[in-house]
C-alpha cells in the first residue's frame, strides 16, 4: 500500500503545493482542515481517493490524533495572524504545534515537517515571532528529528503579499508602506513545498532551514518591481513607524470593541513590530542550497499571475506585441 502523509492546513497557500507534490510522489495525502467542504480543490491533485480532506481541529488532541492515524509522515502548515479569539497565536502556533509533535511521536510517525517563519525569536517584542519560536521549541522537545522550515515572505499565484499590494495600487496614485526600508528575501511557494517534500521523504537532515530566494530587496524595491509587472506608476509613501503604530492601534481597538464584526486585516500593532526587522536568511544557517534546491526569482513569476491588475489586464501584452507588427 502507498505511504500516507497527513498535512495539517493542507488546503492553504503552502499546504496545497505540498499536497500536490506528495500526490505526484504516489503517496496518499490526508489534508486535515477545519472545514473539509472548503478544501475540495485539493482532490484533483491525485487519482480518485488519493487526496482526501478530513475534519480536524488543531486545538483538540483526539481530532489531531485521528487525522494522523496510520500516517508515515506529518506536515504542519497551520499558522495564524490573529492574536485574539480561540485560534490565537498561542493556541495555534504554540499549543497546536506541540500537540502535532507530541501525538506524532506517540504514534510512531517517521517524519515530521513544520512550517515556521524567518524571524522566529523567543525574545521578540512581536507575539507572532515569539510564538513561532516557542512552537519550534515545543516541536523539538517532543520530536527532536523534526525538519523545521523558516521561509521569508512567500510569493506565488495565491499569495497574500504581491496580490494584496497590487490590489491596493488600483485604489489611488499613492501606495503607502510601513517599513519601506526593511529587507525581504522572497521565496517561491513551490520551493518551500519542495523543501517540505524532501523532509517527508527523509532526504533532509533534521534541523532548522531558513528559506529565501535569490533576491534580497527592501520593501520599497519589491513594490517597485511589482508595479513594473502590472504597468502602473504609483508614489510609494513610507509611513513612519510612530504613525503606523497609531493607525494599527485604532484598527486593533475597532476590532476589539466590535467583538470581531470588524476584523483587522489591514495592519496590526504586532505586524508593525515585525516590520521593524529585516526578513532575510541568517548567515551560516542551512537553506535551500543544502537541500539541493535552486531558488526561483520573483520578477518573472509574478508577471504570470499579476497581469489581472494591469490597466487593460491580459490585453496590455497583446497591445504591446501588436505595436511591433510591421504593416
Amino acid at each position: 500500500m502507498a505511504k500516507l502523509v497527513t498535512i495539517y492546513g493542507g488546503s492553504g497557500f503552502v499546504g496545497r503545493y505540498i499536497a500536490r507534490r506528495m500526490a505526484k510522489q504516489g503517496w496518499r495525502v490526508r489534508v486535515a482542515v477545519r472545514r473539509p467542504n472548503e478544501a475540495m480543490h485539493v482532490k484533483p491533485y491525485g487519482a480518485v481517493g488519493q487526496v482526501e480532506p478530513v475534519l480536524c481541529n488543531i486545538r483538540d488532541d483526539a481530532s489531531v490524533a485521528l487525522a494522523m492515524q496510520g500516517a508515515d509522515a506529518v506536515v504542519n502548515c497551520v499558522g495564524t495572524f490573529d492574536k485574539g479569539g480561540k485560534n490565537n497565536f498561542e493556541a495555534v502556533q504554540v499549543e497546536g504545534a506541540e500537540r502535532v509533535a507530541r501525538l506524532a511521536a506517540a504514534q510512531g510517525v517517521g517524519q515530521l515537517v513544520h512550517i515556521s517563519a524567518i524571524g522566529a525569536d523567543a525574545e521578540s517584542d512581536s507575539i507572532y515571532q515569539r510564538t513561532k519560536a516557542e512552537g519550534e521549541a515545543a516541536i523539538l522537545a517532543s520530536f527532536p528529528n523534526a525538519v523545521i522550515l523558516r521561509p521569508s515572505v512567500i510569493f506565488g499565484q495565491e499569495d497574500g503579499f504581491f496580490n494584496r499590494f497590487a490590489t491596493m495600487s488600483k485604489l489611488g496614485p499613492v501606495l503607502p508602506l510601513v517599513g519601506a526600508d526593511t529587507k525581504f528575501q522572497p521565496v517561491y511557494v513551490d520551493n518551500v513545498a519542495e523543501a517540505a517534500e524532501k523532509g517527508v521523504l527523509g532526504e533532509a537532515a533534521p534541523g532548522v532551514y531558513e528559506l529565501g530566494g535569490p533576491d534580497v530587496e527592501t520593501f520599497r524595491e519589491l513594490m517597485q518591481g511589482m508595479l513594473a509587472a502590472i504597468y502602473r506608476r504609483r508614489l510609494i509613501l513610507n509611513l513612519p513607524f510612530f504613525a503606523a503604530n497609531i493607525l494599527a492601534g485604532v484598527l486593533d481597538f475597532a476590532s476589539a470593541v466590535t467583538v470581531g464584526l470588524f476584523k483587522n486585516g489591514i495592519l496590526t500593532k504586532d505586524q508593525v513590530k515585525s516590520l521593524k526587522q529585516d526578513n532575510v536568511v541568517s548567515e551560516g544557517t542551512k537553506g535551500l542550497a543544502d537541500l539541493g534546491i535552486k531558488p526561483t526569482a520573483y520578477p518573472a513569476v509574478i508577471r504570470e499571475y499579476l497581469w489581472r491588475f494591469r490597466p487593460q489586464g491580459q490585453y496590455d501584452d497583446i497591445t504591446a506585441s501588436g505595436k511591433n507588427l510591421k504593416v
